[in-house]
């Protein structure tokens, strides 16, 4: 298993863009979905939380917003083509990714070098993409709450992480009788602990944000 660094400065206009440059600093987003053309996701955008709302709500390409807390904001926008990239080639995007007024910053997971040669060759329909870092990883470690396992394996037994994928996140958090933000936030716990565990057992393979494109 490798994960790969990549930096795209996008070409296509995309919300995202211009949210980008409205703030001071690079956010985070938490990659949640990607179901008929559309990616759904959480911005955590901290003390930026206002310009960002606002940003977001005056655009016409988001389809739904959503605050969480005072920090956070649930996105679902049409996508710009780069999740779909990913998953088509086998990829796994970790949920932690960045944006600034320079470029996304996606942390991406894949098995093969042939899989990741396949995502960057279709970045750049999108944009110009280089390769930040590329490191090697053996099997993750973690441990989940019963509640985060339980969340994650029934949407691994529905098809959720298949693509495309055969079930959403309405349906999965109905089968468990919870809310899907409630739902959403188990789930990115509990990848963020199978992923993020992994990756951060390495100081070195931290990404780096707001980083120009070589």
């Amino acid at each position: 298993m490798f994960q790969a660094e990549l930096n795209l400065k996008q070409e296509k206009a995309c919300v995202l863009s211009e949210l980008s440059r409205r703030v001071t600093s690079p956010l985070r987003i938490e990659i949640e979905e990607l179901h008929d053309h559309k990616v759904t996701f959480i911005v955590d955008a901290g003390e930026e939380f206002e310009t960002a709302h606002r940003c977001l709500a005056e655009s016409d390409e988001v389809l739904h917003l959503d605050a969480i807390g005072d920090e956070q904001l649930l996105v679902t926008k049409p996508s710009c083509g780069a999740y779909s990239a990913v998953y088509k080639n086998h990829g796994v995007l970790r949920r932690q990714n960045y944006i600034s007024d320079t470029q996304r910053v996606y942390n991406v997971l894949v098995f093969r070098r042939e899989d990741l040669k396949d995502i960057v060759a279709d970045f750049k329909d999108i944009g110009t993409v280089t390769l930040g870092k590329l490191t090697k990883y053996d099997e993750p470690r973690s441990v989940l709450t019963a509640r985060q396992r339980e969340v994650i394996e029934h949407a691994f037994s529905r098809g959720y992480f298949r693509w495309p994928r055969e079930a959403t996140s309405e349906e999965l958090a109905a089968d468990l009788d919870i809310s899907r933000a409630t739902f959403l936030e188990h789930l990115r716990k509990a990848e963020a602990k199978l992923l993020s565990q992994l990756l951060d057992d390495d100081p070195h393979s931290r990404p780096r944000i707001g980083v120009r494109a070589r």
